[in-house]
């Protein structure tokens, strides 16, 4: 077969997506001691077993790109490929297959290409799958291999970036998209959310305006909401998620805003509607991520923690991220039952593992792992990621994790400024206002801290199976509600 063939092109992308290897070292080796249930080791192999079933549930089914180049093959011009509204019909995995197979016999197909690259990016946010994200780079590169410049390529790499939590890069790849088309609407919506995550807020708030100009949609809404949100309007927040969602018309867009608007309700206390969002949600797609972990918290706040349990256990049995591993842990702290306390500590441990594989994955963990570590983990470590991160981006988010690392860690006069800073904007975040009261407390500033903590406790009373109660009490010492 000569090289720079069609069937050479072919042969190398079959390559390319045979399954890796099984690995030879499984759980269940028979040479391996057998452990009483409730030994220390028994526990750690526990602990392991669900660390491996972590790494098994992001790479099962992954076809795994090859990352080496394209040598010898000839860039011409694409034959019709797979449109990118093929991921707005149907099940995404199923999508993806049939791209895959479209590969396999069109390799040279940029704009397929490109779309595999920003589909496997969309089934690691939906999965929480963050072993997809090499896939998207070497498919999406491929694509910018065959046809330099391409803009969905451009806008695929932006939204990979931004993914990764690598903001910079993400904003570089949406400006070099618009450059070739100043109307991707993937580019204008990724643009938005670096401008956002970079806390260069006025700016994303210009970059909305322009969006929703040039391709208003669901996209571009859902980002103009959650501009407004952080500048403290939720009534226009509201107003607009509530449009998007009268207009959305494919199970994905209805699964996505129907839970943005789930999340912002339970936000503001108001668990009953919060729920019916969800619910709604779940209609469109009964394994939307996002919405399971939002009922589970919603039933959690509503009193209802025995489903809030069985929730948040199905969310971390399907794709164990730090978030669902931390409420299921205080929720089973809160529950305070024999085993609960191991329990949680198991949950928090999981949180570890996550991070280890996030990172092998290009992830930019840091924030993450100080939220979680603050308060179940190595507060040291906690401390060392926060201020990394706070490098990186100066957000209301950065600084809340920051001032909650300093305090947990006894550094309070340090930490006020940045709870300060959090909750500047106006943003309503219960967890943002109880950290605040904590650390206006400890440095002695009591009424300030009655008033944070009472903010806290009336906007949102069920932030956290933990926190609330721990607030509700710092507060009754303090005098009571102001």
């Amino acid at each position: 077969m000569a090289p720079g063939t069609n069937e050479d092109a072919q042969e190398k992308v079959r390559a390319d997506v045979a399954p890796p290897p099984e690995g030879k070292d499984g759980p269940d080796r028979p040479d391996r001691p057998k452990e009483s249930p409730g030994s220390p080791r028994a526990r750690m192999l526990r602990l392991g077993a669900s660390a491996v079933a972590i790494a098994v549930a992001m790479t099962a089914g992954a076809v795994v790109l090859g990352s080496k180049d394209d040598d010898g093959v000839r860039t011409v011009a694409s034959a019709p490929g797979v449109a990118p509204e093929l991921l707005g019909t149907g099940s995404l995995a199923s999508s993806i297959s049939a791209l895959q197979t479209h590969l396999k016999t069109q390799p040279k197909d940029y704009g397929g290409w490109s779309t595999l690259g920003v589909a496997y990016i969309e089934q690691a946010r939906t999965n929480g799958d963050p072993s997809r994200y090499p896939q998207a780079e070497r498919a999406l590169d491929r694509s910018l291999k065959l046809k330099p410049d391409n803009d969905p390529a451009l806008a695929g790499r932006s939204a990979l970036a931004a993914a990764r939590h690598d903001f910079p890069d993400a904003l570089r790849y949406a400006d070099k998209a618009l450059d070739e088309n100043a109307y991707n609407e993937r580019a204008l919506s990724t643009r938005i959310d670096a401008l956002v995550e970079l806390g260069r807020y006025k700016e994303a708030s210009k970059a909305a305006d322009q969006a929703d100009a040039r391709r208003p949609g669901i996209p571009v809404f859902t980002r103009y909401a959650y501009v407004r949100e952080l500048r403290g309007d939720v009534t226009t927040t509201r107003r607009v998620l509530k449009q998007a969602l009268s207009s959305a018309s494919t199970p994905g867009d209805i699964a996505y805003v129907a839970t943005a608007l789930g999340q912002l309700t339970w936000r503001e206390g108001e668990y009953k509607t919060a729920l019916t969002y969800f619910e709604q949600a779940l209609r469109a797609d009964k394994v939307y991520l996002p919405a399971l972990e939002g009922r589970a918290r919603a039933q959690a706040a509503n009193g209802d923690s025995k489903a809030a349990i069985a929730g948040m256990e199905d969310v971390v049995a399907r794709f164990p991220l730090p978030g669902p591993l931390v409420v299921l842990g205080e929720l089973y702290e809160a529950r305070g039952g024999e085993q609960d306390k191991a329990k949680a500590r198991d949950q928090y441990a999981l949180v570890n593992a996550w991070t280890a594989l996030a990172r092998a994955n290009g992830v930019n963990a840091d924030l993450d792992t100080a939220l979680a570590a603050a308060d179940h983990g190595d507060r040291k470590a906690a401390l060392r990621a926060a201020r990394a991160e706070w490098e990186r981006r100066e957000t209301v988010h950065t600084a809340d994790a920051l001032a909650w690392a300093l305090h947990v860690n006894g550094r309070d006069d340090e930490a006020l400024p940045y709870a300060r800073r959090a909750t500047a904007t106006g943003y309503r975040d219960a967890t943002f206002l109880y950290h605040r009261g904590m650390i206006e407390r400890a440095t002695g500033n009591k009424k300030e801290a009655r008033s944070s903590l009472s903010a806290a406790l009336k906007l949102n009373p069920g932030f956290s199976p933990v926190g609330a109660k721990l607030a509700e009490k710092t507060l009754t010492a303090l005098g009571g509600a102001k």
